[in-house]
This record gives C-alpha cells, sequence and structure tokens, in this order.
C-alpha cells in the first residue's frame, strides 16, 4: 500500500460521545467501564495494552503485553525482569500504557510510574499460569539473541526434564510490575474528527483527581 492509498484510509466515528457528566471520581471506575464493554464487544484480548519505555540511552520502546490486574493501585503486567523493557524500567521507572480498543472508537492513554509487585504476587500468577507457559517463561532469556528456534526448543526441554512432575518453580528473573497511574485519557471518536479527550491528573490529596478536556 503506497502513501496515497494510506492517506485515504479514513473512518467517521458515529459512537455517543463522553461527558464531564459521565465521569466517575476515580479513572479506574470508568476503565473498568470501558473494558467491560469491549468483552462484550468480544473484542480479540481486550485486556491487552501497549507499553511504552525509555531505554537509559534515551531511545524509546513499545510493545504489546497483557493488562492482568487493575485497581486504584495500578495497572500489573507480567514479564522477564532482564528483558528489554525490565532493564528500561530499571534505569526510568516513568512508562506509558495504551488500550486500543479501535473498533469501538476508544483509546485510553495511561503515564504513571511502575514497580515491581512482591514476590508473593509474583509466584501467586505464575502458578495459575499453564505449565507451557511457565517452562518457556523458565527457559527464556528474554530479548537475549539465539542461535535458532531449536536452540529455544532445547532450553525448554531441559527445564521441564529438570523439574519432572514437580511444579515449576518461579525464576529469578520473572514477576510482575504495578503502573501506578498519574495522568489518565479517555479519547471516545466523535464525528468530523472532533474527539472527547478526557483527562484524570491525580492531584496532591491522596485519591483524588482533577479532570479536564482536550482539543482533539
Amino acid at each position: 500500500m503506497d502513501s496515497l492509498d494510506l492517506a485515504r484510509l479514513r473512518r467517521e466515528y458515529s459512537a455517543a460521545g463522553l461527558a464531564e457528566s459521565d465521569l466517575p471520581a476515580s479513572p479506574l471506575s470508568l476503565w473498568h467501564r470501558w473494558l467491560a464493554d469491549a468483552v462484550a464487544a468480544e473484542l480479540a484480548e481486550a485486556n491487552a495494552m501497549v507499553l511504552s519505555t525509555v531505554d537509559p540511552d534515551g531511545s524509546p520502546s513499545s510493545r504489546m503485553v497483557l493488562c492482568k490486574g487493575a485497581d486504584e493501585a495500578g495497572f500489573v503486567f507480567f514479564t522477564n525482569y532482564g528483558s528489554r523493557k525490565g532493564s528500561a524500567i530499571a534505569a526510568s521507572a516513568r512508562v506509558a500504557l495504551l488500550f486500543p480498543w479501535h473498533s469501538l472508537g476508544r483509546q485510553v492513554r495511561v503515564e504513571g510510574v511502575a514497580a515491581k509487585t512482591s514476590y508473593d504476587e509474583s509466584a501467586a500468577y505464575f502458578a495459575s499460569r499453564p505449565r507451557g507457559a511457565q517452562l518457556s517463561a523458565a527457559a527464556s532469556r528474554q530479548s537475549r539473541v539465539v542461535a535458532s528456534r531449536d536452540e529455544l526448543e532445547a532450553a525448554v526441554a531441559t527445564v521441564a526434564a529438570s523439574v519432572g512432575a514437580a511444579d515449576v518453580p518461579l525464576p529469578d528473573d520473572w514477576g510482575g510490575y504495578r503502573v501506578e497511574p498519574l495522568v489518565v485519557e479517555f479519547w471516545q471518536g466523535r464525528p468530523d474528527r472532533l474527539h472527547d479527550r478526557l483527562v484524570y491528573r491525580r492531584a496532591a490529596a491522596a485519591g483524588s483527581w482533577s479532570v479536564e478536556r482536550l482539543a482533539p
């Protein structure tokens, strides 16, 4: 597809708008409502989010991860701590998230601070994963160069042989992060590109938020 064809790609949004009067006191309440809408609409992996980080050399990096928990404390995902994202977070905990619910004409942007979840929380989630996923997590040195697919599969086979029928232990370099939200923007597509953008910003008072509207 050439640049002319890309320029012609356009969708007209016709969904109902988002007004200040629609907003609950907490952005997490509205996020859960929108997530429920995405699940009801049978969107593929409705809990998928884009995680953006900045490497120590200033290079930005984005990837899709799955949100595995969300409450007033933040949004949770799990990964290898030695991965590129883990190394970036270790250098700078400020991250951004994006929930791209395109077919609903919605997106949610989050800016916040990432911190590791507790060992117990990471272990509990790891234990809930399918055994194959546990073995892969234990065998993979995520983001590092490997010689071939065969090398990966051999590493998994080695781990499987070492644990036998026993539970797969939580790897030392694997666990969760919780992103504490500081800014949460709700974007609702509207006709003629006059979209609604309402932004929550964490206030100084604990548990309180201010709200403002941005021009589309």
